[in-house]
């Protein structure tokens, strides 16, 4: 591995050199890179661990290399945690090295890629190998990818590895298939279909550690693990004129999961989105059943570790600061979710949108609810309004694993100003309430953001809790953040000083609880 890396390195490193893209290929490059002072603050609990009592500061960087040259293509990453809290937000994580590596050759319709692949079955409900460095999630398959172009519209796929975890990787071995075509029909029917086929099989490790759980369990909840699951899926996307409609099912053999003590049981999804649109008006609805569904490299794995596949929500992804607190995540063993969204343009100026979200578990134990509205006006010249009011209840015991606490229920009215000074300047401000008696209590949060385009970016921002709830333990709390942003060409420096209270951190429908922050944070984007 050492050799061939070093080997890598020289030979991207040597093309980059000669000034003939044409006979030598092209090279082309990324850094990200994050440093994090923390500094000590027992006012909101962010102490008492190694990150804030000793080690004071840490980060992360990734640098990817990309090579290209006649239907050859090679890439390389090198991924540095030094007292990083990514992976454990109050502990440090330390490692250097190779993050990822591949080898990819197209031979006309077959491309063959060796190393760290990422890649999906359908919308990922089977199979998912993606990255998200906010989480610190890389669970890129480790091993061998084929695809094969059987004909323009057909196309077959094969896998076999291991998935990474950070510098190692999760021992069973997964293997996968899938194959998924293009078809019209006449003008206006045109369909996706597709299908899918994994297999996970445990090493001998991880078998042990089940069986030795399992033998510690009351003799009524013990049973004989296997060592294989088998899964599939099926899938189409159908457009008939202004209709669009997905649907997605998949099924599992008896697995090995962990639902308070472990189990072994078949687990199924059906996931369907239908989406209706013409000039002024447009519909979506969205439903997802979930049952017994957990597909992990191993039930020793727990939170977000050893994930093969990524579940899609129905609740919509919030960019308001008061409403993200409390993004529902997917429930991987019960959860029976419905959604629609009302989009109205009854004027080029005007945006109405209306939302409603209903989830309780198989066992109709109510989850989540959301009535959300919205108003975006743009008809003055230099002005855009955007105002909303969101009314919610969120299962505060399960998704965040708090025993015994009330459900939250929450209303939280907001508006949004936009002011264009020019076509380089302009001035945004944001303003929430959340009114709640649980948790932290009621929030409100102000932003003031200035940009000058294309290079500078200032925000300054508070939220302040001035009724706190039962989880403030210390009374009220301010909690500021300053950032500014600066762009020169391909690169992004930025710098920021946080307080963030605890809370649930979700991206992309993953979520995970994060403890509170205080300090300082740089960091650097950079293409080449």
């Amino acid at each position: 591995m050492k050799r061939f890396s070093a080997f890598l390195t020289l030979l991207t490193l040597f093309t980059a050199t000669n000034t003939d893209a044409q006979d030598w290929g092209t090279l082309s490059g990324d850094l990200m890179t994050t440093a994090n002072f923390f500094h000590r603050d027992t006012a909101i609990n962010a102490a008492n661990n190694p990150l804030y009592d000793n080690y004071l500061s840490g980060g992360e960087a990734w640098m990817g290399l990309r090579y290209y040259k006649d239907g050859f293509t090679a890439n390389l990453r090198v991924d540095a945690f030094h007292n990083s809290n990514l992976y454990n937000p109050i502990q440090a994580l330390n490692g250097f090295g190779i993050g990822a590596w591949s080898l990819s050759k197209d031979f006309e319709k077959l491309t063959i890629t060796a190393g760290y692949v990422y890649d999906q079955i359908g919308s990922g409900i089977l199979f998912r190998a993606y990255e998200d460095r906010g989480l610190l999630i890389d669970n890129a398959l480790v091993g061998l990818h084929l695809k094969y172009r059987l004909a323009d519209n057909f196309t077959l796929k094969a896998f076999t590895g291991q998935s990474k975890n950070i510098f190692e990787r999760y021992k069973p071995i997964i293997k996968g298939f899938n194959a998924e075509g293009s078809f019209s029909i006449g003008d206006k029917i045109f369909l996706t279909p597709g299908a899918g086929a994994l297999n996970r099989t445990f090493d001998q490790d991880n078998m042990d550690q089940i069986v030795s759980t399992i033998n510690s369990q009351d003799l009524s909840t013990r049973f004989v693990p296997k060592y294989n699951m088998y899964a599939f899926t099926v899938y189409n996307n159908l457009v008939v004129g202004n209709v669009n409609w997905f649907i997605e099912g998949a099924y599992k053999t008896s697995d090995v999961i962990a639902d308070g003590v472990l189990k072994q049981k078949p687990g199924n999804v059906l996931f369907t989105t239908l989406g209706w649109a013409r000039k002024g008006i447009a519909v979506n609805m969205t439903g997802k059943r979930t049952e017994n569904f957990e597909m992990r490299t191993s039930p020793n794995e727990v939170l977000i570790r050893g994930l093969m596949n990524w579940q899609p929500i129905v609740a919509r992804l919030r960019p308001q600061r008061l409403m993200a607190r409390y993004t529902p995540a997917s429930l991987n063993l019960s959860e029976m979710a419905g959604g629609i969204d009302v989009l109205l343009n009854p004027k080029d100026e005007l945006d109405i949108t209306l939302n409603y979200t209903h989830i309780n578990t198989l066992n109709d134990v109510k989850l989540y609810r959301e009535v959300y509205a919205e108003v975006e006006y743009r008809g003055w010249e230099d002005v855009k309004l955007q105002v909303g009011t969101q009314y919610m209840e969120y299962n505060q015991e399960l998704y965040q694993i708090k025993p015994l606490v009330p459900m939250v229920i929450a209303w939280t009215p907001f508006f949004e100003v936009t002011y264009i000074f020019n076509d380089k300047m302009s001035i945004r401000t944001e303003w929430e309430y959340q009114h709640t008696e649980q948790d932290f209590g009621s929030w409100i949060f102000g932003l003031v953001e200035f940009n000058v385009a294309p290079k500078w970016s200032f925000a300054v921002s508070d939220m302040y809790n001035p009724s706190p709830g039962p989880a403030a333990t210390t009374g009220s709390q301010h909690y500021y953040n300053i950032f500014l942003a600066h762009t020169l060409g391909a690169h992004r420096f930025t710098a920021s000083y946080v307080k963030q209270v605890e809370g649930i951190n979700c991206t992309g429908g993953v979520c995970r609880y994060e403890p509170a922050f205080s300090g300082i944070r740089l960091g650097l984007t950079s293409s080449f």
